[in-house]
């Protein structure tokens, strides 16, 4: 399940965070393909959603690959929310399978997601990937700073004490809650940053498993 919506399309580091959850994706196909597993993809976006079936191919791999790169519709949002990308999931995953969700799970933790998420993971093995950039974890320095979606443009003051409080607990309450349901549910979770390195990522991540 690869997360496009238009939360995905920031970053302020080495790249947004929708082309790290394609990376990560891109890592992980070409590494089940590898090992001689089948391969496909729940590729969402905010204009709809598109699902390739599992395959044991090249073909596969390089259909999804050409998917992603396929350029973002311009929306300001409406596609699926994340319990019904879940569900969508359900319908696609048979049982026993492999599961890996790369999103930046901004809604996973609302009633329906949870309930979509323990459905889920009582017939497939779930991995969540959690792609963040830094900048939404700590604002920055105090200033006036000028923030546009490509659209509308506005101006954002991180010199407020209060602003910069409500922040930091409004990050730490969506990670506790993220953190206890996947615990609950004995979902791995991996966090990825788009500061980092997807395959340190990963190889850090796996080797840990192991």
């Amino acid at each position: 399940v690869i997360d496009q919506r238009a939360g995905m399309r920031f970053g302020s580091r080495h790249c947004f965070k929708g082309v790290l959850a394609a990376e990560l994706a891109a890592l992980l196909a070409w590494s089940a393909l590898h090992a001689s597993e089948r391969v496909g993809a729940l590729i969402v976006r905010d204009d709809g959603h598109r699902e390739l079936r599992p395959r044991n191919s090249r073909r596969a791999v390089l259909g999804m690959l050409s998917a992603l790169c396929e350029a973002p519709a311009d929306s300001a949002g409406g596609g699926l929310s994340f319990d019904e990308i879940l569900r969508t999931t359900r319908r696609l995953a048979r049982t026993g399978s492999s599961v890996f969700v790369l999103s930046d799970c901004s809604d996973a933790t609302s009633a329906a997601a949870r309930e979509q998420l323990f459905q889920l993971a009582r017939h497939t093995e779930i991995t969540l990937l959690q792609c963040s950039d830094p900048l939404e974890t700590v604002l920055p320095p105090a200033g006036v700073y000028a923030v546009t979606d490509g659209n509308a443009r506005c101006e954002l003051d991180t010199g407020s004490a209060a602003l910069r409080a409500r922040h930091a607990r409004a990050v730490a309450e969506h990670e506790e809650a993220l953190a206890a349901l996947c615990l609950q549910l004995a979902i791995p979770r991996i966090p990825c940053s788009t500061g980092q390195a997807p395959l340190t990522v990963l190889s850090h991540y796996f080797a840990s498993a192991r």
